[in-house]
Order: structure tokens, then sequence, then C-alpha cells
């Protein structure tokens, strides 16, 4: 198990079409996922679940995987959270 606190650099935070893509993501993967925000936490593959933190720019989450490709996963996502992996620059929540 692995547990990482990520700072949010999205512009529109984790809403609508950036939601939906981090969710795509941890789909993918095998590991249970799970994320948190201001003492909530939900899983990462549930669309529902991930907007009901409504994280903003600037946010701390905190995510937890556990599994056999968790480090993969982990990675995958601190980079769309950070905005290293620039699929979202453009686009609008």
């Amino acid at each position: 198990m692995i547990t990482k606190q990520v700072y949010v650099n999205i512009k529109t935070g984790l809403h609508a079409r950036p939601a939906s893509y981090f969710v795509d993501v941890a789909s993918k993967f095998v590991s249970d996922i799970n994320i948190s925000f201001s003492g909530v936490t939900v899983n990462a593959k549930s669309i529902i679940g991930v907007l009901s933190l409504s994280v903003g720019e600037g946010d701390q989450v905190t995510l937890v995987v556990d599994g056999p490709d968790e480090e993969e996963a982990l990675d995958a996502l601190e980079k769309i959270l950070s905005g290293e992996d620039g699929l979202l620059d453009n686009q609008v929540g």
C-alpha cells in the first residue's frame, strides 16, 4: 500500500472533464485506489465520489493505492493532479 499527498494543479480543480479523466485513468488499474480531501475518502474509480469532494486548484488530496500495479497507478494519477501530464491544459471544466 502506498499513501501520498498531492497538490492539485488543475485550473478547474477536479470538476467535470478533469474528474472524468482522472476516474477513467484510475479505472484502468487493478489496484484499489482511494482519494481523500477535507476528511472525506472516496473510491477514485467513482465519478460521483470524486466530484462530491469538490477539490479545487491548490487543494491537497491524499491518494491511497493498494494492489499489484500500485506504483504505476500512483505515478499516473499524481501526474494528472499535478498537471504534469499536460492533457488538461486546454480543457475547461
